[in-house]
Parts: structure tokens; sequence; C-alpha cells
């Protein structure tokens, strides 16, 4: 059972997210059950039974771009993003030994005692480009997500190199360097079939942003009361995301705005070597909402610890984002206004996670 002393809301706080400990302190201590801090409200609670099935066939082969079967591939990629705003890639470009190695750091990493890690606690931390924390804004949040986090901002290689974690740097840059050509063949096939045209220095300012999480997520004794991560989408342009083989992430498919238990809630199986992609909030805006950002959420497990890790591809903090004038001009409507991505942002981590209630932000 959870140690008496963590009833009070206080000294849990101050234990898993002030000391550092982490949900991963928490689960070292030996608890037989999650302290109610973390117990979700039985609607946002994920019920496997009630999962409709998986999505094994939304895989593109991303070798095949390059080839006779081009349009065909950059068909299904749109057709993915205008739908359900997740697909899975293979014969991506990153390096399979690169994947395997970057679950292993994160398991090292976190495996690592608390004081190692409380380093880069925000208060402490050596760099604003170094991040290590729990649950998503802990102060905010009702109840509290089963999860740790290691995030990095990449600016450029000697910064990273400089500010980043020593046993997770190297593995990280290359990850970066290795699907970034991935991830701007995606960006060209979705913003090309739009009919936009976009100089090199409007790409990058809607693509100069870029994030790495490693994500930890310890075995649960009650996954059925927890979650992961609650409900949301991404603010980003395209999140690409390395998930283990244990499993536990979910989309809503079909009607975004279903009414609390009418939802319908599919699995991305696990599948070694692919890679997940999703739309973010921002693409969603910029394509005038032709595009989707995904609305996702992460079950826990009782059998194992789960890592993932998700590069979150986004427009500079100053950068403006509104639907592209051709799209208006083409559609007769802008369905989203002009905003700064920071203010965005901003406005994103100043509430829990609620669905895609971010876009209300941008929303006319």
């Amino acid at each position: 059972m959870a140690p008496s002393y963590f009833n009070d809301d206080n000294s849990l706080l101050n234990f898993v997210v002030k000391e550092g400990n982490g949900v991963k302190g928490l689960v070292d201590l030996g608890l037989t059950e999650v302290p109610g801090r973390y117990i979700q409200p039985p609607d946002l609670r994920i019920n496997k039974q009630e999962v409709a099935g998986s999505l094994e066939n939304v895989t593109i082969d991303l070798s095949e771009l390059d080839g006779p079967n081009h349009e065909q591939v950059v068909k299904a990629i749109v057709h993915a993003s205008e739908t359900l705003g997740f697909f899975q890639v293979v014969n991506h470009g990153v390096p399979l030994e690169v994947l395997d190695s970057l679950k292993v750091t994160a398991h090292q990493f976190f495996g690592q005692p608390a004081e190692k890690k409380a380093v880069y606690l925000k208060e402490v931390r050596p760099s604003p480009l170094v991040k290590y924390g729990t649950s998503f804004i802990p102060e905010n949040e009702k109840a509290l997500e089963w999860k740790d986090f290691l995030g990095m901002i990449y600016t450029n290689d000697a910064d990273a190199r400089e500010s980043w974690p020593n046993d997770c740097k190297e593995v990280v840059l290359e990850f970066i360097k290795t699907s970034s050509e991935m991830a701007q063949k995606l960006l060209q096939a979705l913003i090309g079939d739009l009919g936009v045209k976009l100089d090199d220095s409007r790409l990058q300012e809607l693509t100069g942003f870029n994030l790495v999480n490693l994500n930890f997520y310890p075995a649960c004794p009650n996954p059925d009361l927890t979650v992961g991560v609650g409900s949301h989408s991404d603010a980003g342009i395209l999140t690409v995301l390395l998930q283990d083989g244990i499993g536990g992430l979910y989309v809503k498919k079909g009607d975004q705005n279903a009414l609390p238990g009418n939802e319908v809630w599919v699995e991305i199986p696990p599948m070694h070597g692919a890679l997940v992609i999703n739309v973010g909030d921002s693409l969603q805006i910029l394509s005038n909402g032709r595009y989707k950002s995904a609305e996702h959420r992460v079950r826990t497990t009782d059998v194992e610890s789960r890592v993932s890790v998700p590069r979150f591809i986004a427009p500079l903090p100053t950068t403006k984002i509104g639907p592209f004038p051709e799209l208006v001009a083409r559609d007769g409507v802008a369905r989203y206004k002009e905003v700064i991505y920071g203010e965005f942002l901003k406005n994103y981590f100043e509430k829990s996670l609620d669905g895609k209630k971010s876009l209300d932000f941008a929303s006319i």
C-alpha cells in the first residue's frame, strides 16, 4: 500500500517533484497501490476492454517516396493526416541501432539515483535547454500522470554537447541528425499537396524549434486507475515518436468532439524498427483544418516499465502561424486566426491536458 505520509499532498509533491524522486522513486518504495493524487476521475481512465482494436494497416514504407510509387505514398501520408492524424513509417532512414540505443539510454537515465537526475530540475538545471521533471504541470493538475521525463531542446550540436546529460547527448543528436531528412520529406509531401509553396526561410520558421523527450512510465500497481499521459494533441507541426515494444499509445478515431464515454480509441501497435508520426495543432492551423492534429493518450501497465522518445518539430516561438493564404482563398473562410506560436505554447502549458482544447486559443 502507499506509505501513510503520502496521504498529505504536500509531502507527496515534495518527494516526487521538488526532490526529484519522480514516479520512479515512488515505485522503488515498493508501493502496492497508487497514492490518491494519481487516481484519475472515472471518465478519464483508460479501459483496455473498451478500445476498438489497433491500427496495424496505417504503416507507410518511406523508401518508396523516391521511386515509381511516389504518388501513392504521398496519397497515403495525406490521407492518414486528414483522417486520424497518426501513421507509422518504416524504411525511414534512422538506423535500427540508433533506435535501440535510444531505448537503452532512456532506461539507464531513469535508472540512476534521484540525485543524479535532480541536477536537471527546472530550479537548478545548468541550462534552459534541458529539464527533468514528472507528470505534465504538477502544480496545475488535479490528478497527476504516471510519468517522468527528460526534455532536451535542440539549437545546435555545440549547445547540446555543453548542456545535455553526458550519457544521453550523443545518441539523441544522432536521432535528430538521422530523422531530419525523413521529417523534411514528410512535410514537403503534406505542404505540397496543399498547393502551397514555402521558401527556405519560412520553412525554417515553421520547423526551427526542436525538442526531444525521454519519457519513462514505471510499472504501475493500478494501471486501471491511472494514466501515463492524459488525452491531448501536440502543439507543434509534426511529432516523430519512437515507442518500445510494450504498447499503451492510443489515438482517438472519428468524431473528435464525441462526448466522454462515446469516443472510439484505437491502439498504435508497437512495431520494431518503425517510427510513429503524428500531426500537431500548428499544422492543423496552417492547413486551415484539412490536416487533423491527433488526440492521443498513454495507458500505464503493471507488467514492466515503458519508455518512449518523441521528437517535437515546431515553429520558432516568434513565428506567426495562421491558415496559409492560398487555402483561405480556396476555402473561402479562415477557420483559425493568426497567432504567435510562443503565445499559443504559453497557453498550452498553463493548463492541464484536456483533449484538443488547446486549439481554442486560435479558433475564430
